[in-house]
């Protein structure tokens, strides 16, 4: 049998192969899922590169940026794993490295989620509060896949032995390749109209959802680019970009998915819609942030963002607990959690107390329980 690496070497080669498969995966899945893969990755910039990378349209220099990142961030869980930790995981056969690895996904993502993006050593917000956990559990499993492959990457290149647990790391290699082809071929289609077809039990219902949140996230668009231009604080500044960019963002997969499901135009709400919609602001409340002296901006537009945020959330929990298509629901389950979270992110939570909001978060609507235990 030839001389294998070490362990070191084996988990460095496993790590450029395993982030780099993470990153077209989630860059490809992200619309299926509803999520802009520019925007998440303008996000996961944010950690190291502060809110000044935060932009009303994602930069190249940001989406760059999340990616280098996020390949750290999985480069190093590979070495650790299979480095560090080698003397008990190097010998695993492909599927007991899986069977280990798949738990590590929830630890590593976990780890980034609850510690150390929002505490130590980034003290970064953001991330926890505007995305979802599961988001990121998702990333690190695509990573996480791929571990078997060690077994036949701790050998120099064609002169790995064709034992039986080689062969299986290669037909798994051969795998990967073929997930990628597939989630390619559903993106591309995607991009040329054509979305997987409509599932679900409430055809109405969901129309109505994307109607109505198409309509209210263009008001607020509208609001948070005036945030971006007037606010004086700088932090409140980039968040309202981050809104901006989000919301632009589902606003292009809700009309992808419209023309696609419905084969028609989205109809436009009605006056009488717009003014019962939950959180959609009256003309008078545009007159009064539009005009808002500049030493009184930033409160008032954290006061009207945060009604107008509230009203979204009622809205996503609504369609999350419905019968409609579950990429709309899993969509509407992270608009429900993002927006509460860039709530919090007005009034300046941070730290564990980012945390401790954005874990209930994830699990119901507590801004519109919160004010009507208020009542």
């Amino acid at each position: 049998m030839p001389p294998a690496h070490s362990n070191w070497i084996a988990a460095a080669k496993l790590g450029l192969v395993s982030s780099t498969f993470s990153t077209i995966v989630s860059q490809l899945a992200a619309a299926q899922l509803g999520r802009d893969a520019a925007v998440d990755w303008m996000t996961v910039a944010a950690i190291p590169l502060r809110d000044g990378i935060i932009g009303a349209e994602p930069s190249w220099g940001a989406i760059i940026g999340g990616i280098a990142f996020h390949q750290w961030a999985d480069f190093s869980w590979a070495l650790v794993f299979f480095g560090l930790f080698g003397r008990w995981t190097a010998d695993l056969r492909p599927l007991a490295i899986l069977a280990v690895a798949l738990p590590w996904a929830v630890f590593t993502s976990a780890s980034e989620w609850f510690v150390l993006v929002p505490l130590f050593p980034f003290f970064q917000p953001i991330f926890t509060l505007q995305q979802p956990y599961w988001i990121g559990l998702l990333v690190h499993a695509s990573s996480a896949v791929m571990y078997p492959l060690f077994v036949w990457l701790r050998f120099p290149f064609a002169t790995a032995p064709h034992t039986s647990d080689v062969n299986v790391a290669r037909a798994w290699a051969v795998g990967g390749v073929a997930i990628v082809a597939v989630l390619g071929s559903v993106a591309a289609l995607g991009t040329l109209g054509h979305q997987l077809p409509w599932m679900g039990t409430d055809r109405a219902g969901d129309q109505d959802y994307m109607r109505h949140m198409s309509a209210h996230h263009r008001q607020g668009i509208t609001l948070a680019r005036l945030g971006a231009d007037r606010a004086q604080d700088p932090e409140l500044k980039a968040l309202a970009r981050l809104m901006v960019a989000s919301q632009e963002g589902e606003n292009r997969i809700f009309d992808a998915w419209w023309q696609s499901w419905f084969d028609t135009a989205m109809p436009a709400c009605s006056t009488q819609e717009l003014g019962e919609m939950p959180g959609y602001l009256s003309d008078a409340q545009l007159d009064e942030i539009s005009n808002a002296k500049p030493d009184q901006f930033d409160a008032t537009f954290v006061r009207l963002m945060s009604l107008h945020h509230a009203g979204a959330v009622r809205m996503a929990d609504r369609e999350w607990q419905g019968r409609g298509d579950m990429r709309l629901r899993i969509m509407a389950h992270a608009i429900r959690h993002q927006q509460q979270g860039e709530i919090a992110l007005m009034n300046k939570v941070s730290g564990l107390d980012a945390v401790r909001q954005a874990v209930p978060n994830m699990f119901a609507d507590n801004v519109n329980r919160a004010d009507a235990g208020t009542r």
